[in-house]
């Protein structure tokens, strides 16, 4: 199987090479570096790194620079394309276990969970950030019928068979991309797993402000009242009409969605 890994970048200078150092080159096939017109070096050190890269030559955004990434890691032939951000804030040294989780055939979609087991906090996540991540999966999860630990996560792994079916060149361009993803993952029966993943928050890391948190939150909230209304059949939405890849976890999301009992999110993950 090929595995390409891909890091959607900006201004990632001063956290690229700690990334990428820890990255298993053992195992990887493709390192796809997208860089979205960042004012730094990232460009002349991702590939002093030996990554490959690709560059907007204007910023398009974080949604437009993971449909570069995973475009041009399928048309590398890629079976598995693992998304790590190259801000170091998330362990490479999961990608392993998180492709095998794939390779075995037992997953379509991995997620890197920051709060599986473990306290974010406790690692350096802005408290406001927790709050918020908790109060969004939350809502998400009663709304969506799913069990998830969180849906917010910048490490994640991926069949070819589930990217190839999604329409992501409807999705946003900007943050919400993350979550019109994982929608589009339930929408065509992706098996959606879940892996602990420690946490690093640095000053030298990047993240979005809190204006473009809130932004993010009401986008978040928009995606997953549309999934609802779709799948209740009152309201269909081009970005959500993906190719069904199995049909059995679709069957099974459709009892859930008439038995909203069965399906709340189990307390031990909250």
């Amino acid at each position: 199987m090929r595995i390409a890994i891909v890091l959607p970048a900006q201004n990632a200078g001063f956290t690229l090479k700690r990334t990428a150092d820890e990255i298993d080159r053992s195992i990887v096939d493709d390192l796809i570096l997208v860089d979205d017109a960042s004012a730094d070096n990232t460009i002349e050190l991702a590939e002093s790194l030996g990554l490959s890269v690709l560059q907007h030559s204007s910023v398009r955004g974080y949604g437009a620079n993971q449909k570069t990434c995973y475009r041009e890691a399928l048309d590398r032939g890629a079976d598995i394309i693992v998304m790590v951000h190259p801000d170091y804030q998330y362990s490479p040294l999961l990608v392993p276990a998180m492709a095998a989780m794939i390779a075995y055939g037992q997953y379509d979609l991995v997620l890197g969970s920051r709060v599986l087991a473990q306290d974010p906090v406790a690692e350096g996540m802005p408290r406001y950030k927790y709050v918020g991540n908790r109060m969004l999966t939350t809502f998400q999860n009663l709304v969506m019928r799913e069990r998830l630990s969180e849906y917010h996560t910048g490490l994640r792994a991926f069949s070819r068979t589930l990217l190839a079916a999604l329409p992501l060149e409807m999705n946003s361009d900007d943050f919400v991309f993350d979550n019109q993803i994982i929608a589009q993952a339930l929408v065509a029966g992706a098996r959606i797993g879940e892996l602990s993943c420690p946490t690093r928050y640095a000053n030298d890391a990047s993240s979005i402000n809190f204006r473009r948190s809130i932004k993010y939150g009401f986008g978040v909230l928009h995606t997953c009242i549309q999934y609802r209304l779709q799948q209740m059949r009152i309201r269909s939405y081009p970005y959500l009409q993906g190719s069904p890849i199995n049909q059995e976890a679709l069957t099974r999301r459709d009892i859930d969605a008439s038995n909203p009992t069965q399906a709340e999110p189990s307390a031990s993950k909250g």
